[in-house]
């Protein structure tokens, strides 16, 4: 089952994890010094906050799917609708290692379709500018997109 997907870049992460919080009524299921996930059921939805880019606001949105098979869906579509796109295997960002496919819209909205299935000790080994291309023309975990 999918599950939709937003990644906010923030100023101050302990100022949004408290409004974050009580917005969703819950905490969030990951919290370390640069970012926090919620994963919440009803709507489903991952939502992830983190620091560390100058450009603060939206990063990117997108779907975080079960398995394979629905990540291959969405890659499909996207190539469909033209948008191109950057296929990333074995990503190991935002603490987790995923399979994921980037698309940019026809506005520049950055939109990531990902498969998770490992963690990491830390943001990402992938966050380093240049080490991986990038639809938005940034670092694979820079200042425009990253990470589930």
């Amino acid at each position: 089952m999918k599950r939709f997907h937003v990644h906010v870049h923030v100023d101050d992460l302990g100022q949004s994890i408290r409004f974050y919080s009580a917005l969703f009524g819950a905490e969030p299921a990951v919290a370390k010094p640069d970012y926090a996930k919620w994963m919440l059921e009803d709507p489903r939805l991952n939502f992830a906050v983190s620091t560390g880019t100058r450009q603060k606001g939206i990063g990117h949105l997108g779907f975080q799917v079960d398995g394979p098979e629905e990540l291959a869906e969405i890659a499909a579509r996207g190539q469909a609708a033209e948008l191109g796109g950057v296929e990333e295997r074995e990503a190991r960002c935002c603490y987790a290692k995923s399979n994921k496919n980037w698309f940019t819209d026809p506005q520049g909205v950055v939109w990531e379709a990902f498969e998770t299935f490992g963690e990491i000790a830390n943001y990402g080994e992938d966050c380093v500018a240049g080490t991986k291309a990038d639809v938005a023309g940034e670092s694979a975990c820079g200042e425009s997109r990253c990470c589930a």
